[in-house]
C-alpha cells in the first residue's frame, strides 16, 4: 500500500525527518509514536502530500504521490487532523464535504449517491442521529467521530489520523479507537495514526513505528518496540513494562520520582 524510501523533509531550511524508510502493507493498522517534536506529524503531512520531500520519495501503491493530482490523491487517502472543526455547518453538511474529490466536472451539488455514502459513513460512526445538529453544539468526542465520518465519505483506501484521541475522556478514546479497529478489520481500511498514549498504541496497532529526533528508532510489533530499555532511552523517564492481563499486550507504568527516591534510599 505505502512505501517510503530515503525520505528527508522539513520546513524551509529546517530538516525534521532524515532518511526515513519503511513499508505499510494493505489492511495494516500502524501506530506512529515518539516524544514531542520528534517528527510524527511531519511524517503524516509528508504522506498526505501536504509537505514535499527534500530528498527521497513516497509511493502509494507503487506510484510516487508527487505524480498524483490533488483530486486523485484525495480519492485514495483521507486525513483526520488534530484541529477539530467548530463552525455553524450542520453535521451532514460537513460530512458531505468529503464527496468533493469525487465530483464530476461542472458538478456543484451533491447527488443522491453522495448523500447515501455520507449517511452510510455517519451510520458507521454513530453520528447519523446528529446530522441536523450544528458542529458547534456537539461534544468534542462526537465532533471527532464526525470528522472520521467525513474522511470515510471520501471512500479512501488509506486513512491517516493525527492524535485522534487527543483531549478525549477514556470513554470517547475507547469509542474512537474501537471504531478505527472495526474499519480496519471489517472493511479492510489501511490505517496510519499518530498516538501519544503508548498503552493505546500497544492495544490497538498491529505494528509501531517509534520516531526519535527525526529518525526511525525502532519499528516492529508492540512487544518488540515497547520494552523498558527502549522507552527509557527515548523518553528519558523510568518505566515498568508489564503485560495486560486480558490482551497480553505490553502495558507501560510510569515510576514517579518520589518512588524512585524511596527505592534508592532503601
Amino acid at each position: 500500500m505505502l512505501r517510503i524510501k530515503n525520505l528527508t523533509c522539513g520546513y524551509d531550511s529546517k530538516i525534521v525527518l532524515k532518511d526515513i524508510n519503511f513499508k505499510i502493507e494493505t489492511k495494516e493498522l500502524v501506530g506512529i509514536i515518539g516524544p514531542n517534536g520528534s517528527g510524527k506529524t511531519t511524517l503524516l503531512r509528508a504522506v498526505s502530500g501536504v509537505l514535499k520531500p527534500k530528498e527521497g520519495a513516497i509511493f502509494l501503491e507503487e506510484k510516487d504521490i508527487r505524480l498524483r493530482g490533488v483530486k486523485e490523491l484525495a480519492c485514495e487517502l483521507a486525513v483526520v487532523s488534530q484541529t477539530s472543526p467548530l463552525n455553524h455547518m450542520t453535521v451532514e453538511e460537513f460530512v458531505l464535504l468529503g464527496r468533493i474529490p469525487h465530483y464530476q466536472r461542472f458538478q456543484f451539488l451533491e447527488t443522491k449517491k453522495d448523500i447515501e455514502i455520507a449517511e452510510r459513513s455517519m451510520s458507521l460512526t454513530d453520528t447519523l442521529k446528529l446530522k441536523h445538529r450544528p458542529l458547534a453544539e456537539i461534544s468534542g468526542g462526537e465532533r471527532q467521530l464526525v470528522v472520521i465520518a467525513r474522511a470515510l465519505t471520501q471512500e479512501p483506501r488509506l486513512l491517516l489520523l493525527d492524535e485522534p484521541t487527543a483531549h478525549l475522556d477514556i470513554t470517547h478514546q475507547a469509542g474512537v479507537l474501537d471504531l478505527i479497529k472495526k474499519l480496519n478489520r471489517e472493511f479492510g481500511l489501511t490505517v496510519i495514526m499518530v498516538l501519544h498514549d503508548l498503552n493505546l498504541a500497544s492495544e490497538y496497532c498491529h505494528r509501531l513505528l517509534l520516531i526519535n529526533e527525526g529518525r526511525i528508532h525502532k519499528a516492529g510489533l508492540p512487544e518488540e518496540v515497547l520494552n523498558y530499555q527502549i522507552i527509557e532511552e527515548v523518553y528519558k523517564t523510568v518505566v515498568v513494562v508489564e503485560k495486560n492481563p486480558v490482551s497480553s499486550k505490553p502495558y507501560i507504568l510510569i515510576v514517579p520520582e518520589e518512588e524512585r527516591q524511596k527505592e534508592r534510599s532503601r
